[in-house]
């Protein structure tokens, strides 16, 4: 029994070193390592090693496929899956793939609704927040009015690069993005998608006073100005007011006489119009005509 007795504590002893043992290993590999750049610690050795190459510029790690060279070998790592085209992480609520786990962490706020990132711009009442800082910076912009982004063939700025890229179409000509349906080409997906409405038959833009409804957000403006009555766009020569732009354009040929079809504008001064039917109104409208003018055309003079 003394025997067992003594058992007993042996295997308890030896219990309390085989716990004790890795609390002592665990203090020992939490001992930091500092930066004497930054003042940073870190757990591991090799930590630190690729901190200091932050501090320092170097990176020795290339990218075979491009030009791209990283402090890590981590960051070739990931940064590897844009040519492999690897999307390992998944998001369980739609099934969509990113190779980046901070791509999938910023995407599951749009599930979740988060926005932790609020804008505080001193001075300017604005409530917006953003599900991620790189949104947030881009949105700042708007109240600072950078433009980092120069277009070399003009002297445009744009506050986004993606901006900038779209912009480009201009000069270039590009249109990169074909309707599947038809044989039309546009330089920018959104107008690729506005087009293909006339194919689908979407109209996602209603009208709450009638319920007609449209394809465009600009064609329900338009519209909500027959229930209004608001006449925005004023001519310059008379007093005539229009809901429409394509009004305004149509009125003006009035004044300047250009031919819808061939663009002819054979008036240069601003005109005033006389219907003529007698001898006596030819004579007093000094217009070089000697002859009574029918009434459906106008004379300028």
């Amino acid at each position: 029994r003394a025997t067992e007795q003594r058992s007993e504590e042996e295997k308890m002893q030896k219990t309390t070193v085989a716990h004790s043992n890795p609390v002592r290993k665990r203090t020992k590999s939490l001992e930091p390592f500092s930066s004497k750049e930054c003042g940073k610690s870190f757990i591991r050795e090799s930590h630190i090693k690729t901190q200091m190459i932050t501090h320092t510029g170097e990176k020795p790690f290339p990218c075979k496929e491009c030009d791209k060279s990283f402090s890590c070998i981590a960051y070739l790592k990931t940064h590897m899956r844009t040519h492999t085209g690897e999307k390992p992480f998944l998001c369980k609520e739609c099934n969509k793939r990113f190779s980046h786990m901070r791509n999938l962490k910023v995407h599951l706020r749009t599930h979740t609704g988060e926005k932790p990132f609020l804008c505080k711009e001193c001075g300017k009442k604005c409530d917006k927040s953003f599900s991620c800082i790189f949104n947030l910076k881009t949105h700042i912009r708007t109240h600072t009015g950078e433009k980092p982004f120069p277009c070399e063939e003009c002297d445009k700025s744009f506050s986004r690069m993606s901006s900038l890229k779209t912009h480009m179409t201009v000069h270039t000509g590009e249109k990169p993005f074909t309707c599947k349906e038809c044989d039309r080409s546009f330089s920018q997906i959104p107008h690729l998608k506005i087009h293909m409405r006339t194919h689908t038959g979407e109209k996602p833009f209603t009208c709450k006073e009638c319920d007609r409804s449209f394809i465009l957000i600009s064609h329900l403006k338009t519209h909500i100005r027959t229930h209004t009555g608001e006449k925005p766009f004023l001519c310059k020569q008379c007093d005539k007011s229009f809901s429409q732009i394509s009004s305004l354009k149509r009125h003006m040929r009035t004044h300047t006489g250009e031919k819808t079809h061939t663009g002819e504008k054979p008036f240069t001064l601003r005109v005033c119009i006389d219907l003529l039917t007698s001898e006596e109104a030819l004579s007093a409208n000094d217009c070089g005509h000697t002859s009574p003018v029918d009434l459906t055309v106008s004379c300028f003079h």
